[in-house]
Formats: structure tokens, sequence, C-alpha cells
């Protein structure tokens, strides 16, 4: 006898006739008011190329859960992308979109009870905010990646986003003599379909991410949109999810634990991923009510987990041969002996089980730990007395840099000021520049840097200056010695909220410290002088958002055991 699905009502009842005459119009039979229903969180949108396939995809998903004995209910949710909608308010709707996300599946899935999802992932901000509904929820649920976008060539060279991007901003600061005309060129050539970044920036690094901690299928990720590879993984995650609601009930906090989020933290190490997953798993962790800390499991990995890949930017290698060599499985294999091998995914299997027939097909690419890229950490968590809770430094692949700086400090509130000022020759070289306001309070929604990085390194300045910001930065971008997401931020009475011209700070990535160098008694002469009045004037979603977004060592997010507290 097959158990009661919550999604069912008794025949007869005002609730099921109800839903009967809803769904009715839609192709719903009555005997399929008995069977699964499952959710397909789409965030399709016509604004970017990362979104442009979902709806297709979206399309041959009901058709596999159809074909599996399920019923498919697909949803929306906002659909925030780096490149256009950074545009408005700072870019304070990039990462605030990613809860509204959690919020908006929430609201849909949970208030008509359905008995799983199947989670269609792009672009970077939309893979976190569905895996925290999921933990949030905890129904059955899978992953689908939707693939990265192919890249042309330019003038026989390669073109993607990325470089697309880079000579863009060194135009603007007069490091090239590109015309309008080749800029247009450029364009044209830099996405040739749909799909997210084609480079280890944040999405990419999340679709690993999804597969590290099983909550993907093995060997689906990274994938080319719209390839043989991505719709076969699509037909096998509709089947899949319609036996996890039947026969397993396996839910997302069964296989989000400790040892999973610490397999992908191992995984984003080993291949110098973004910084962004950091707080991306610290806020799912708190969604799944999983108790471990994600800023100190990076500190914990980071000298033990050795490098194996360099996929651009952080190298020369392109994410097409990484998926070749095996992408996210080949790297857990290669990383086999320090995983946590006994970790459930959503095949109903451990890792060790997944990774039984797993391959590595080329090790040029996904080196074997004994020939490993390098041994010291890419991602360098930093702590001290101008970041008492966090900072995070992204060191390149083969940087052998020294990891030291100090210098006065030449202080900004905005990326735009910031960015002015290099153009204008302000910002000189010895200098750190200090960019705040920027975290999840003060933008609110975390002020995107990354056309700072661009600007110091268009000026030549980005080895001769270093960076220390509150706010977030692309996933692609790594330039110079950046310290970003600062903790607490300014906004939130933070160290940096009293740094002046000319204080001197010192970075020292090796020994994980970033200071500010002014005695106590005049920082507390200085904090006394603060005004605490808010930091902007936003309405609407974004004033919401500041009030009830947590510091980002907590969650970085809007939880959902503290939303009614916080509104009180």
């Amino acid at each position: 006898m097959k158990k009661k699905l919550r999604s069912t009502f008794e025949p007869g009842s005002a609730r099921w006739a109800l839903r009967r005459a809803e769904w009715g119009v839609l192709g719903v039979t009555e005997e399929d008011m008995e069977k699964p229903k499952i959710a397909i969180v789409n965030s399709s949108s016509d604004l970017a190329a990362c979104f442009a396939h979902l709806d297709g995809i979206a399309a041959k998903m009901k058709e596999a859960i159809r074909s599996a004995g399920g019923v498919p209910f697909e949803v929306r949710t906002a659909a925030p992308v780096d490149f256009v909608t950074s545009a408005g308010h700072r870019g304070g709707y990039i990462l605030s979109a990613r809860d509204l996300i959690v919020n908006d599946i929430e609201v849909a899935v949970e208030g008509a009870m359905l008995d799983g999802m199947v989670c269609l992932v792009s672009c970077d901000k939309t893979v976190p905010g569905q895996l925290m509904a999921a933990g949030r929820l905890n129904i059955p649920t899978i992953v689908v990646a939707c693939g990265y976008q192919p890249s042309g060539r330019y003038r026989g060279e390669h073109m993607d986003i990325e470089d697309l991007w880079i000579n863009a901003v060194h135009r603007e600061t007069g490091r090239n003599q590109i015309t309008v005309s080749e800029l247009n060129e450029m364009s044209e050539n830099a996405i040739l379909g749909p799909g997210v970044c084609a480079g280890m920036g944040t999405a990419n690094t999340m679709h690993i991410v999804c597969e590290a901690l099983g909550m993907a299928l093995p060997g689906s990720t990274p994938v080319l949109a719209n390839s043989p590879k991505m719709w076969n993984t699509v037909r096998q995650a509709g089947e899949r999810i319609v036996q996890m609601v039947w026969d397993d009930d396996l839910k997302p906090r069964d296989i989000l634990t400790p040892e999973a989020f610490a397999n992908a933290v191992m995984v984003v190490l080993s291949v110098s991923g973004s910084i962004n997953s950091v707080k991306h798993l610290q806020a799912l962790a708190k969604e799944a009510q999983c108790e471990v800390d994600v800023y100190r499991l990076f500190e914990q990995y980071a000298d033990n987990i050795p490098l194996l890949s360099a996929i651009r930017p952080n190298g020369e290698h392109t994410i097409e041969e990484f998926e070749a060599s095996g992408g996210a499985r080949a790297v857990m294999k290669q990383l086999e002996r320090f995983l946590c091998k006994n970790a459930m995914t959503v095949t109903g299997q451990t890792v060790e089980e997944n990774l039984r027939n797993a391959v590595v097909a080329n090790e040029e690419i996904i080196r074997p730990v004994d020939r490993a890229l390098a041994e010291r950490p890419s991602i360098v968590l930093v702590r001290g007395s101008l970041s008492p809770d966090t900072g995070i430094v992204k060191l390149a692949v083969a940087d052998d840099r020294k990891l030291q700086f100090t210098g006065p400090a030449i202080v900004f509130n905005s990326t735009q000021e910031a960015v002015d000022a290099v153009n204008k020759d302000e910002v000189k070289p010895g200098q750190v520049v200090v960019l705040r306001g920027l975290g999840p309070k003060g933008t609110p929604g975390m002020g995107v840097v990354t056309a700072l990085v661009f600007a110091l390194d268009g000026k030549g300045l980005g080895e001769q200056v270093a960076l220390v910001h509150d706010g977030q930065q692309s996933g692609l971008s790594n330039k110079g010695i950046v310290v970003a997401e600062v903790s607490p931020e300014a906004a939130d009475g933070g160290p940096m909220s009293l740094v002046e011209n000319g204080d001197m700070i010192s970075i020292d990535v090796e020994k994980r410290f970033v200071n500010l160098d002014v005695p106590e008694s005049e920082l507390a002469v200085r904090r006394s002088r603060l005004e605490n009045k808010p930091v902007t004037d936003e309405r609407g979603w974004l004033a919401i958002y500041r009030r009830l977004v947590q510091p980002l060592p907590q969650s970085g997010g809007i939880l959902a055991d503290h939303r009614m507290e916080a509104i009180k």
C-alpha cells in the first residue's frame, strides 16, 4: 500500500473539490489527484541569457515527471543576474534577491503542500536561493544545473563575458584604445547561447557545490547548456524525484549534514571557486538547521586541501575542458581520501558509492593530489582589528606575490565614488583603498565592488594598492590583494566605519590578519561621534531586507525562524 501524500486530500472534501476544479482546467485528472505533486522551480526571465532556456527545460522536466508517475507544477521566482539587475540601487537587488527567491518558493510550494521539488538552477543567486528553500521546506528535492553558455572568439582569440568585461573597463580607464566598434564586435561574440558565465565564477562554482553537497545527480556539473548531457540529467532527475517521494522520502536535511558541507568546502578549495560560495553555504546551513560554521570549515581545510584545477579566470583551462575531464565527480574522485564518504546524496547512495566508477579523463586539467597545482589555499579567511568577525581574500592560482601590505587608507563610501577617484588619478600606489557602506545592511543587499577591482587593474594599480571592502564582488574578478566582505560591516558599526584617510592598515594574508593600526583610545573617540541614523533612505523590498538581514557569518540572509521576531 502506498503512503499517503501530504498533497492528497480526502475525495469529496471541500479542499479536494476546490483543487479538483482549479487543477482540472490544467489537465489534472481525478487519477492524478492521488499522484506525487512535484514543483518545478523555474527562475526564467528574458532579462539575461542565463535564464533564456529555462522554459524549454521546464517543459521537458514536466514530461519526465509525468512519465515517472508524478504531476508537475511549474512555479516561478525572481531571476537576478549581475550584468543586468546590478544597475539599480548600487547592486542591492543581487544578493537580496537570493532571499526573495527562498520566500517565493516557500509561498508557492508550502502553501500548496506539494510533495517534492526539482530546482532548475542557473545564474549564481538562483542556486543558493533554491538550495536554501530546499533546506527550509525539507521536502524531497533534486537540483538540476542548467548549464554554462557557449563562448566565442574575437579575431582568433578566446572571448567570453569576463574578457569582454575587462576590455570594457580598461577602455573606460584608458588602459587600452579599443573603439566602440571593436567593443561591439566583442559583445557579439562573448556569448553564443544561453547559460551562465563560462568560467569558474560564482554560478559554475555553485553548480559544482550542488553536486558536492549531494543535492544534484552525480556527474551532472558543470554542463554545457542544452547539451545532450544536460537533457539526460533532466530526464533522470524527473524520474528520480518521483521515486524519492514514493519510496525513499529522502529529504534535504538527510543530505545537508555537517559532512556534506565539509565536502562542499573541500571541493570549492580544490577548484579555486568563488568566494561568494562561503556566504551562500553559511546561509544554506542555517536554513537546513545544520549546526556547522562554514567560515570555520574554510579555515580548517585551507591548508590541507590541495589545488587541483585552474579554470578561467584562475588559469588558462576552460570550463569545457573541465567538464570533459569529468567535472565535479572527477574532482571528488581525486579528493576521495579527504572526503566524508558516508555522506548521503539524492541518489539514495553515499558519496563513496557514487564515486565507485568515477573516472578522471584528463589529469592535467584535474590533477591528482600528488601532482597538485599548489598546496597553499586560494581562498583565505582573515581576521583582525579591522575585520573582527571575518574577511575573505581570493588568491590567484599561480600567485607568487608578497602577501603582505601596509599603507595609508584612502576611504570611499560608494563604488562609483571610488571608481571616479581612480579615473582622476587620486588613488596612489602604496595606499589601501577602503570602500565601505556596501554590506548587507549598508547598501542594502550588498553593493558590487567588481567595477572598482577592474578600474584599479585598468590603471595599473592592481598590484600597487590593496583594497578592503564590506561589499561583494563577482566570482570572476580576481585582481591584486583584496580583502572582501569584511564583517562586521560599516553599517553595523564595525571598525570599517571608523577608518579615516591616512590611517595605517596592515594586511598579512599568510598570517591571516587585516589590522587597523589606530590606538583604541582614538577609536573610542571616533565611535562616540558616530551618528545612529539610517544608512540609506530605501523603500520597498530593499528596506524590508535591510531591516531583517543578519550579519554574514551568522547567515547573511533572512531566516525563516527569525522573520516574525524581527518584524515584531
